[in-house]
């Protein structure tokens, strides 16, 4: 299962690694529909090689504005703390999949 994230603990969770984070909104439905793909893939993958991670973009607005986060869900894929992609809107299992395969 994803776990979620705060702007105070953003860099700690997402600077080391292979890490996907999800950008969403209790209120968003386009972010309801993509938490269970994103709730399946994490019991695929051990945390240590790839982790899944959520933020709340209304209770946490710094790190997505510093992101330019403008729709969600958005998808930013960090590994060691750089960004290496990003995707906006919902995401299959499969697409997800190839966002993430190269940077294993």
């Amino acid at each position: 299962m994803a776990k979620n994230i705060t702007d105070a603990t953003f860099a700690e969770e997402t600077d080391k690694g292979l890490v996907l984070i999800d950008f969403w909104a209790t209120w968003c439905g386009p972010c309801r529909m993509q938490a269970p793909i994103l709730d399946q893939l994490a019991e695929n993958y051990d945390e240590e090689e790839f982790k899944i991670v959520k933020m709340d973009v209304d209770e946490n607005p710094e790190t997505p504005a510093s992101f330019g986060v403008m729709s969600i869900p958005t998808l930013i894929l960090k590994k060691d703390g750089q960004v290496v992609d990003k995707a906006i809107g919902v995401q299959t299992k499969e697409q997800i999949e190839a966002m993430i395969a190269p940077h294993m």
